[in-house]
């Protein structure tokens, strides 16, 4: 019998399960979910991938792109036909359906996960088929590991070995369970039309092709796409392949996957309340598309100060490479998730002036439950992440076979330009970058450069739009070396890339552009040797593409009226104080200590009025500066605004003060007669906000400038139009002009003298030589953006300036070092170059969960929750008792949602001696999110600390955790 024969009724034999349910008694023949995985496929080709994309699978595979479509379903439908197998008696009430037969020929059979088994199997059947099967590259077999890679890891293959005829046909076995994988594979093929055989295999291809694998099963996987056809139908393969071939538009329709295009808008009403692009804006909208359009894909790096619209630059810059180079979609890539919330607003600001029909716009980071644009059933139990990230939780390489059961989506439907949020497939955490507009930590995408589960599948998902890195310079060494690995592989899938940044050394950004570039298939010895071809202009832009590495700059025209439009004067005025940590509230500092000098630069602001803003060192130095302004500051009766916000209050109170903070002192108002903020760098990212006063303890002088951006950051446009709800600013402000104290500790001689607890904000030499440089001459006033990347530059450069002293030149070597020793650890968990792998599983070879690769340097935090106890009364979330604590058995969204809200980040030693009384219910240890929550129990009735080791750690109502050590 014949494929055609055997693709009609009773063709061939279906009594084998590739989905089953036990609750409702449901089978499917696992050659079903093969066709329907494969048919799935061809529509996520035609609807989800864009024109690079797909253009990168024909190439790689050396077929037209007709072709490449047929051999992708192929093969997509061959990744589960390793279910045909032992694991068919997984379960012994489908086991029972298997024909006698079958049973009868299991032979010394032997039980291997499914994934891995579909990879054996089929290198020897596709060499049957013609494919090359020779060393590591050949096309057998790394389309065999491509099917066996849809699990998330490329399985390693030994053709001599476990992937050896003989072995499949013993592993896998008798004869009948081979001809039945053969019959299968071949009916896959006939009813595809992939009767084409590729004669190569790249590894950008492969990557590719295994993500739309990966999504193509998890799409027909849906229970609500196989159940209606479980019931033994009495239909053919062919029939079957006709309804799956309709059903996957919907599918996919239903998926949000589809990409859709942005009407075509003037710049105004693309970004309401701006009237015109500003100089460096107009000269990409000019330059770029001429570019773009004649050399297609590359790199463009923009530095700016902060302030001047970056944000917008980088917008206008992706929807121009996006029309020149055939992608579709952004994926906006930011350091924190503070951040990351405030660029989700910009956003979904962005794409309702577009009003498409069907947007998407999901936020990526593992506090995004915080946001209230992610409803609660993605809190779910049954649709909880595997790997988000920079917040993994598990690996789920021990799982159990997928049963079906399991909902790979909530599968709503819902969402228009008016409610533009992560509703139905793709809002599910570990699939949410798959949407056309995404909003990021930078730690999601890194991930796809290292070898954890599923880096294929965020390389495609980044691969198919505009990705922008923002605030590129905040981002420390270790973390830049696994982005110069990503931009490599990006630059080969000829993936636009947008840098933003305002205090990125020269070299640094070369390196991003050689990295893209060198992807792109040029040799890194000849680009180096055209260093200055690649520097970028400050203020100004720098785009190379990727064909032919040629560089191009603003006009310098461009770049002097843009400087000469953003000029700002700042007073840098360097106080010296001796650091004391203030030892009880009532405590009143000595004059020269760094409180007595707070209160001091403060004090008017609370007499006359202004907006200040107080970014200290350190969690515990801004709780000691917020309280001591709290019992000391003098300010007119009932007027008292300050406001404490940092990183380790409980995640409700945070969101909302944020916000808080976004609102009162962004462009718009209302703005407050007096506030005063107390923080920490928390709020020196990305936070589009304007203050009067800024006084910071020492730190790096990039940090600085991006504190000093918060100084009069929107006077200008103040000036051409002010807002209903923003008063001018006071009196004595303006006489002062904008002013920048930074707190310099010092010992009795006056030198530089770093509290021991400030060592982890930055390297001494960065604040020490912050320090000297600006108490040189000149340096007292900072005009922006000119200095700005000079004196970046002073502090960075390779060489030294001679006014470095003997101590500053140990630690600048010491500088050099720590970075080096940073980049040599990030490397040595980085996925190879496109270039240099040969097996697919090299892509995997170390077995890594994503918790253990990491994207920064120091240890994943743990997360802490109070607990109170009210006697015999079951202990609360609040210490008003209004909040029960979740027990369980069964835990509902909601109050999932309202747990998470309430706990607090902090650093995993602190929690290292955590006992039993510090875990959370039994019910939690199920749930990724809740299972590794530290419980800290409170007394309402008595405040104490809970003691752990000895660490003792306390969450205030108005302070935030408070944590103490003992020696």
């Amino acid at each position: 019998m014949g494929v055609v024969e055997e693709s009609r009724i009773e063709g061939l034999s279906l009594c084998l399960w590739g989905k089953y349910c036990a609750r409702h008694g449901l089978i499917y023949p696992v050659l079903f979910h093969m066709i329907d995985t494969a048919a799935v496929a061809g529509e996520l080709w035609d609807r989800l991938l864009t024109r690079p994309q797909r253009a990168a699978i024909a190439g790689g595979l050396g077929m037209s792109q007709a072709q490449a479509r047929r051999v992708v379903m192929f093969i997509a439908g061959l990744h589960d036909l390793g279910k045909v197998s032992r694991f068919q008696a997984c379960e012994p009430v489908a086991w029972a359906r298997v024909s006698d037969a079958l049973r009868a020929d299991t032979g010394r059979w032997k039980l291997m996960r499914h994934e891995r088994a579909s990879a054996h199997a089929l290198v020897g059947i596709l060499a049957e088929m013609g494919y090359e099967l020779s060393d590591d590259a050949s096309p057998a077999l790394r389309m065999a590991q491509i099917a066996g890679g849809h699990r998330g890891r490329f399985p390693q293959l030994d053709v001599h070995g476990a992937a050896s005829t003989r072995r499949v046909q013993v592993d896998l076995g008798g004869q009948l369970w081979q001809e039945i994988r053969s019959r299968y594979a071949s009916q896959v093929r006939h009813l595809t039309g992939a009767e084409a055989v590729p004669t190569q295999v790249s590894v950008t291809a492969a990557v590719l092709m295994t993500g739309l694998v990966m999504v193509a099963d998890r799409l027909a996987s849906q229970r609500k796409v196989w159940a209606p056809r479980a019931h033994m139908p009495a239909y053919g393969a062919a029939e079957h392949f006709a309804w799956a071939c309709w059903k996957a538009r919907e599918v996919v329709e239903e998926s949000r996957l589809a990409r859709i295009e942005l009407p075509a808008l003037p710049f105004s009403a693309a970004h309401p309340g701006l009237r015109a692009p500003n100089p460096l804006q107009a000269s990409i909208l000019d330059g770029l598309p001429q570019l773009a359009g004649a050399r297609g894909a590359g790199i463009l790096l923009v530095t700016d100060g902060t302030g001047a619209g970056k944000t917008v630059t980088a917008l206008e810059a992706a929807r121009i490479l996006n029309e020149a180079c055939g992608t579709r979609g952004l994926c906006f890539l930011l350091p924190t998730t503070a951040t990351a919330d405030a660029a989700y607003d910009t956003l979904c600001g962005y794409l309702r002036a577009h009003r498409p029909t069907l947007a998407v716009l999901t936020l990526v980071h593992n506090h995004s439950w915080l946001n209230a644009a992610y409803t609660d059933e993605m809190l779910a139990p049954g649709d909880v992440p595997d790997c988000t990230g920079d917040d993994p939780h598990t690996d789920d390489e021990e799982e159990d076979e997928d049963d079906g059961c399991r909902p790979a989506g909530n599968g709503g439907r819902g969402g228009t330009w008016r409610r533009i949020l992560p509703d139905g497939w793709v809002r599910g955490w570990d699939r949410a970058l798959l949407a056309q507009f995404t909003v990021a930590t930078v730690d999601q995408a890194l991930m796809a450069a290292l070898p954890v589960r599923d880096n294929a599948l965020r390389m495609l998902s980044l691969s198919g739009k505009c990705v922008i890195i923002d605030e590129a310079h905040a981002l420390t060494a270790f973390s830049r070396r696994i982005l110069t690995r990503l931009l490599h592989w990006l630059g080969s899938l000829r993936t636009p890339v947008v840098v933003l940044s305002a205090t990125l050394p020269g070299q640094a950004a070369r390196e991003l552009v050689y990295s893209y570039l060198a992807g792109a298939g040029h040799r890194r010895r000849d680009l180096t040797a055209r260093a200055e071809e690649f520097t970028v202009p400050y203020p100004g832009w720098l785009f190379a593409d990727a064909a032919t590495a040629r560089a191009t700059v603003i006009p310098a025209g461009a770049r002097t009226q843009h400087a000469a439009a953003q000029q700002r004067t700042i007073t840098l005025r360097l106080s010296p104080t001796r650091y004391q940590r203030l030892p009880v509230p009532a405590h009143r500092a000595r004059t020269g200590e760094r409180l007595a000098r707070i209160a001091a630069a403060i004090g008017p602001v609370a007499r006359l009025g202004g907006c200040a803003v107080i970014v200290c060192a350190t969690v515990a130095d801004a709780q000691d500066t917020y309280r001591y302004l709290q019992q000391f500051l003098t300010w007119p009766a009932g007027t008292q605004e300050l406001l404490l916000v940092h990183a380790r209050f409980p995640g409700h109170y945070l969101e909302r003060a944020l916000a808080q903070v976004r609102t009162r002192l962004g462009p718009f108002g209302p703005r407050p007669e007096r506030l005063v903020v107390v923080t920490t760098s928390l709020l020196e990212l990305s936070l589009n906000i304007d203050a009067d006063l800024v006084v910071s303890d020492l730190t790096s002088l990039a940090r600085l400038i991006q504190r000093a951006g918060r100084l009069w950051r929107f006077e200008q446009a103040w000036q051409d139009e002010r807002p209903p709800g923003v008063a001018p600013r006071p009196p004595w402000i303006r006489t002062r002009g904008p002013r920048l104290t930074v707190l310099h500790p010092v010992d009795q001689d006056r030198t530089t003298l770093l509290p021991e607890a400030w060592a982890t904000t930055d390297h001494p030499y960065l604040q020490r030589a912050t320090a000297h440089l600006l108490t040189l001459p000149g340096h007292h006033r900072m005009t922006l953006p000119e200095q700005a990347q000079h004196l970046v530059e002073l502090i960075h450069q390779s060489g030294l300036p001679a006014t470095w002293s003997d101590r500053l030149a140990a630690l600048h070597e010491q500088h050099l070092a720590a970075e080096r020793a940073e980049e040599h650890t990030s490397s040595a968990h980085l996925v190879p170059p496109h270039d240099r792998v040969a097996s697919l599983s090299d892509l995997h070879r170390q077995k890594l969960t994503a918790a253990q690769a990491a994207t920064r340097p120091h240890d994943r935090p743990r997360r802490v929750l109070a607990s109170y106890r009210h006697g015999d009364r079951p202990p609360t979330l609040d210490a008003a008792g209004d909040l029960p604590l979740p027990q369980g058995p069964h835990l509902r969204p909601a109050a999932i949602r309202t747990v998470l809200q309430h706990s607090v980040p902090v650093p995993s030693a602190w929690v290292a001696a955590a006992a039993q009384e510090h875990q959370g219910p039994e019910a939690w240890h199920q749930h990724p999110l809740l299972a590794d929550l530290v419980l800290l129990p409170h007394d309402p009735d008595r405040p104490q600390a809970a003691q752990l080791g000895r660490h003792q750690l306390y969450i205030d109502d108005e302070l935030g955790l408070i944590h103490t050590e003992t020696a």
